[in-house]
């Protein structure tokens, strides 16, 4: 051997030597025991995950239920925030130190054991090779969840009802009341049947069948006319129409083999064809078939069945038609082509409006903006009248954006509203033409998009006075779609009451001392505080005013005193920035509005919460991709809301059989 060759051969076999000899000296550190544990313990899971603060971040733990490997994948992803070359000048280092500035604020103290760990883990990534990192990131991801077996909400029930039986009276409205989960009420999570709703189920199966043969067959339910009583052909094609609507697929030969036993015996037993009639309606009313929109069975045939119940009860909030049962029974929904082409046939239908109206609502939360108090001394003027106005007003700019095909950014951004004589009143405009015209702002006009209306103003602020807490707070959760943890157990969150003859305080100043003097409020307050300030120039009922009232009244025996109520008015600071969002800072609520339009993290929220409207559950890490294609196609379009629409209906979790 050449001895160039051999200095090689030497220097290699010393460079693995030490290679060996750090390893040995140097063993991996255990995540899972160590970092993670630290990690948690300073709860950096809050704002790092899909709902968190931090969401559009590349950090997003593990859920709280995950398996040591979920762990130990999660750590090792790190290493994308780590510096190979000067590890102590990595992202994963100076962040939670606060080195480099971090929104959460300096978690790990410099010199402490917690900081080592930290720095052991950095260094540790540093030294993985990179083959082996961009193995575990080309990784296929998780699968996508089964489909959970999903309930019809009430309005789902009385629109199916309605167009199986031509009933209009509505019979889920006597039904218990459904929770908001997730913010919507079709979510799986709160679609438990419970012995009340159970009963109600029965009562409504029954008055339904008997409303529909109370005259004999004069709805014509039948599509034959039955021979006797017993006459086995015209009863066989009923069940196969009646289930096929019912039950959304075509009956099982077992299944309609029972039925049509179930009719003949009732209709010999009353000697009427009819009544063998009303007890199928009867059943299948309470069968799980009809109840719950069920995913089983993996046949490709079946599936077409399931594309097209899950279409229709998103898009129109109700059983498919007759076009969408033909396109099942065809085979023509196999492809995303075909159901593409479904759905806008759908979406230019009235019923797709109503149903995403729905939608609106939900996640808007216009219940509570029609609920909302306020002071009937100090607002006069506001009335359920005014809020149900409030509504109407963003459902109409909802309509100008999502069904108009504009770009839907103009929702926040909106140089104008539709309004009535209400609103123009509160809003200091002249009145409209019509009632719910459009009606232009002026150029200097504080106002903007639906964060100017008080659907959004009121519903957040008190009975007697701004929210800046509850403003915030809506802004993260709804527009966002993050998750502020809730505050400790035990915390006043009333603020103090303002002394006679003390120096007067605006909210801000109150909110500031209040949220700083703790850090455990400070670390939550200071996500929510801030954005709410931008909307302090509108009063709780979204009244635009230039300076803040505020009256001090005296106590029993100031007044007997002879004391006096003071009333001062405060200047307003509404400067603030949405922290998590780069560049965010403003001083107005118009400059809140064009932030929001203007990040892809509200885009991609957009896109979260109709995904959660339309698969009836919160989203999970499975379902990245599904939202992020949604999210990319709502971009592409220049955010048309119907292309938002076609991407999730078109997707490989809403088209695969059983919903994976």
């Amino acid at each position: 051997m050449a001895r160039s060759q051999l200095v090689v051969a030497g220097a290699a076999l010393v460079w693995l030597a030490s290679a060996a000899a750090l390893s040995a000296a140097s063993p991996a550190p255990d995540f899972a025991a160590g970092l993670y544990q630290v990690l948690e313990k300073k709860n950096c899971r809050a704002c790092h995950r899909e709902s968190g603060v931090a969401s559009a971040t590349r950090v997003h733990f593990p859920s709280d239920t995950a398996s040591q490997e979920q762990i130990e994948r999660f750590g090792r992803s790190l290493a994308a925030l780590v510096n190979r070359n000067a590890p102590e000048e990595s992202l994963l280092f100076n962040k939670p130190t606060n080195r480099i500035p971090h929104t959460g604020g300096p978690l790990i103290e410099p010199g402490s054991p917690e900081e080592q760990s930290l720095l052991g883990w950095v260094r540790h990534l540093a030294r993985l090779p990179a083959e082996q990192l961009a193995e575990e990131r080309s990784k296929r991801p998780p699968p996508i969840p089964e489909a959970p077996l999903r309930r019809l909400t009430h309005s789902q029930y009385n629109n199916t009802v309605r167009d199986m039986l031509g009933d209009k009276t509505r019979p889920a409205r006597r039904f218990p009341a459904e929770d908001f989960v997730n913010g919507y009420q079709n979510q799986v999570a709160a679609q438990s049947i419970t012995p009340l709703l159970a009963e109600a189920y029965s009562n409504a199966a029954e008055k339904l069948a008997r409303d529909a043969f109370r005259f004999g067959d004069a709805k014509r339910f039948i599509p034959c006319e039955p021979a006797g009583a017993s006459d086995r052909p015209c009863a066989s094609k009923f069940i196969r129409e009646f289930g096929l609507k019912a039950f959304r697929r075509p009956l099982t030969e077992n299944e309609h083999d029972i039925f049509l036993a179930l009719l003949l015996d009732e209709a010999r037993n009353k000697d009427d064809f009819h009544q063998g009639a009303r007890l199928i309606v009867e059943t299948m009313l309470q069968a799980p078939d009809f109840l719950f929109l069920v995913e089983r069975g993996k046949s490709v045939g079946r599936r077409q069945y399931q594309v097209a119940s899950r279409l229709s009860y998103f898009l129109w909030d109700t059983l498919p038609d007759d076009e969408l049962l033909r396109a099942a029974s065809t085979g023509e929904l196999a492809a995303p082509e075909a159901v593409e082409k479904q759905a806008r046939r759908m979406l230019a239908d009235a019923r797709a409006r109503q149903t995403l109206d729905q939608f609106l609502a939900q996640w808007l939360r216009f219940d509570r903006a029609l609920g909302t108090v306020k002071d009937a001394v100090k607002y006069k003027n506001f009335t359920p009248q005014v809020a149900e106005s409030m509504t109407e007003e963003t459902r109409r700019l909802f309509h100008h954006y999502a069904w108009g095909d504009r770009d839907f950014r103009g929702f926040f951004t909106a140089d104008f509203t539709f309004a009535n004589d209400f609103l123009t009143e509160l809003y200091g405009l002249e009145s409209p033409p019509a009632p719910f015209a459009l009606v232009r702002f002026p150029a200097d006009f504080s106002r903007a998009g639906v964060l100017g209306h008080g659907t959004y103003l009121a519903q957040t602020g008190k009975p007697d006075e701004t929210s800046p807490t509850e403003r915030g707070l809506y802004i993260r959760e709804h527009f966002l779609c993050q998750t502020v943890p809730p505050p400790p157990p035990g915390v006043n969150a009333a603020l103090p009451p303002l002394r006679f003859g003390a120096k007067p305080l605006s909210t801000r100043e109150v909110l500031t001392r209040m949220h700083t003097t703790s850090e455990s409020c400070n670390s939550c307050h200071k996500l929510v505080d801030p954005i709410g300030f931008g909307f302090e120039r509108f009063d709780t009922t979204g009244r635009r005013r230039e300076k803040q009232a505020v009256t001090i009244s005296p106590t029993r025996q100031q007044r007997s005193d002879g004391a006096k109520p003071e009333t001062h008015e405060l200047d307003i600071d509404t400067q603030g920035r949405i922290a998590g969002i780069p560049n965010s800072e403003f001083s107005s609520a118009k400059e809140v509005s064009r932030i929001l339009a203007d990040s892809p993290t509200c885009h991609k929220c957009v896109a979260k919460q109709l995904f959660r409207y339309a698969f009836g559950r919160h989203e999970t890490s499975a379902d990245a991709p599904t939202i992020e294609r949604a999210y990319a196609a709502f971009r592409d379009s220049r955010f048309r809301f119907q292309e938002l629409i076609i991407a999730l209906v078109t997707s490989d979790a809403f088209l695969s059989v059983g919903g994976r």
